[in-house]
C-alpha cells in the first residue's frame, strides 16, 4: 500500500496498514540544536523521515515571514515582523487600522501570491505533475490564516472584534473583497484536481475561542462554507485545521463539510475529542508542544502517545497524528517522542 493509498484509507476509515504519522521540525530548530545530533535522531527513524539524506551543514530557506530583523510587506500590505528566523512573526503594522484607507484599498492578485506569499503557478502545476505521477498525495489549499486571521492583519484584533460588536458596515465590504480573492485561489487549486484541500485557520485560544460563537456564525462560517463547497463538490478532501480551544465552534467548523479536522489534543481535551469525532470523523491529532513533551519525562511521552491512539484510534482509521517540534525541547524527549510514533504507528495493524 502506497503512502497515499493509506492515507486516504485512513480518512475514509478503510481499514489502512498504519496511523499516518507527520513529524515536522522547525525551521529555528536547526540553530537552536547541534545539527548532527538532530540528524541522528531522523537517521534513526527511518519511518518518519524516509527520504531523509544527511548534510554537513543544514542551512533552511526561511520564508518572508520569519526573517529575523526583516519585516516583510505582504500583499495586502500588512508588515509581519519576527524575533528569531524561522519562527513564523506577526503583524506590527495594520493597514487599515482606521477605515480612512479603505476608499483606496485594494485586493491582491491570486495569479500573483496566495495572500502572503508570491506564488509561482508554473512551479506548482509541475510540482503536482510529479506528485501524480508518483502516485503522491496531492494537498492544495488555502494559506494558514486565510479569512479570520487575514481580517485581523488587516484591521488589528481590537478593531475587527469591536467591527463585529458594532456591525460595521465597511467589514461587510472587507469580508466580501477577501472571500473574493480566497474564492479565486480555491478555484485555481482545484483546476489541479488535488485529492485533498486544507483551510488552515487558527481560531482557538488556550481557553476558548478568539471570538463568539454568534460572531463565528455570522461573519466567518458562511465564507468557509463557500469556500469549501466547490472542493466538496468536487470530490476533494476538505482538511481543517486551527489551533487552540476550539469546542464551542467545532460544530459550525464540520458543517461545512470538513472530512479532516486537526486541531490540539490537550487543549482540547481527549475525552472531548473522542466523543465527538473518534469513528466518525477523521482527527489529524496535533499532539502536546507546551506541557509533557516539553517538560515531562521519555516514560510520560510514551505513555501519552499510547493513551491518544487507544482513545482515538481504531483498525478501522480515522486517526492521523502530527507534531510540530519547536525549540526547548529536549533531545532525550525528541528521541522519545519519536520512538513512540514509530512504535505505536502500527498499534492497530
Amino acid at each position: 500500500m502506497t503512502s497515499r493509498e493509506n492515507i486516504l484509507r485512513t480518512i475514509r476509515f478503510e481499514t489502512p496498514d498504519y496511523i499516518p504519522m507527520n513529524f515536522h521540525i522547525n525551521g529555528a530548530c536547526w540553530h537552536h540544536y547541534d545539527q548532527q545530533a538532530l540528524q541522528d535522531l531522523m537517521e534513526a527513524h527511518p519511518f518518519l523521515f524516509p527520504n531523509f539524506c544527511r548534510q554537513d551543514i543544514v542551512q533552511p530557506n526561511y520564508d518572508l515571514t520569519q526573517r529575523k530583523d526583516e519585516p516583510y510587506t505582504d500583499s495586502w500590505n500588512c508588515i509581519w515582523e519576527t524575533t528569531d528566523d524561522g519562527i513564523t512573526g506577526s503583524v506590527h503594522q495594520h493597514p487599515l487600522d482606521n477605515w480612512n484607507a479603505f476608499e483606496n484599498f485594494a485586493e491582491p492578485s491570486p495569479n500573483k501570491t496566495d495572500g502572503t506569499h508570491p506564488i509561482d503557478w508554473p512551479n506548482i502545476r509541475n510540482r503536482v505533475k510529479h506528485q501524480k505521477e508518483n502516485n503522491e498525495l496531492v494537498c492544495g489549499g488555502l494559506p494558514h490564516g486565510h479569512t479570520f486571521l487575514r481580517l485581523q492583519d488587516i484591521r488589528g484584533y481590537e478593531n475587527l472584534i469591536f467591527d463585529m460588536v458594532d456591525e460595521e458596515p465597511k467589514l461587510t465590504k472587507l469580508i466580501d473583497m477577501v472571500t473574493h480573492f480566497n474564492y479565486e485561489y480555491v478555484t485555481k487549486w482545484l483546476e489541479l484536481k488535488p485529492d485533498m484541500m486544507s483551510y488552515p485557520e487558527d481560531l482557538g485560544m488556550q481557553l476558548g475561542p478568539m471570538l463568539s460563537p454568534e460572531h463565528f456564525r455570522k461573519y466567518i462560517k458562511p465564507v468557509c462554507q463557500q469556500l469549501m463547497k466547490p472542493a466538496r463538490d468536487q470530490g476533494c478532501i476538505v482538511h481543517m485545521h486551527s489551533d487552540g480551544d476550539i469546542r464551542t465552534l467545532v460544530d459550525d467548523l464540520i458543517d461545512g463539510g470538513v472530512e479532516v479536522i486537526n486541531l490540539q489534543d490537550l487543549v482540547n481535551g481527549l475525552d472531548w475529542i473522542a466523543n465527538k469525532f473518534a469513528g466518525k470523523t477523521c482527527i489529524d491529532l496535533d499532539i502536546d508542544r507546551q506541557q509533557i513533551t516539553t517538560r515531562g519525562t521519555p516514560e510520560q511521552i510514551d505513555a501519552l502517545i499510547r493513551e491518544e491512539i487507544e482513545r482515538l484510534g481504531s483498525k478501522q482509521g480515522g486517526l492521523m497524528m502530527i507534531y510540530g517540534l519547536y525549540p526547548e525541547v529536549p533531545l532525550k524527549n525528541i528521541e522519545a517522542l519519536m520512538n513512540a510514533m514509530e512504535k505505536y504507528a502500527t498499534y492497530y495493524n
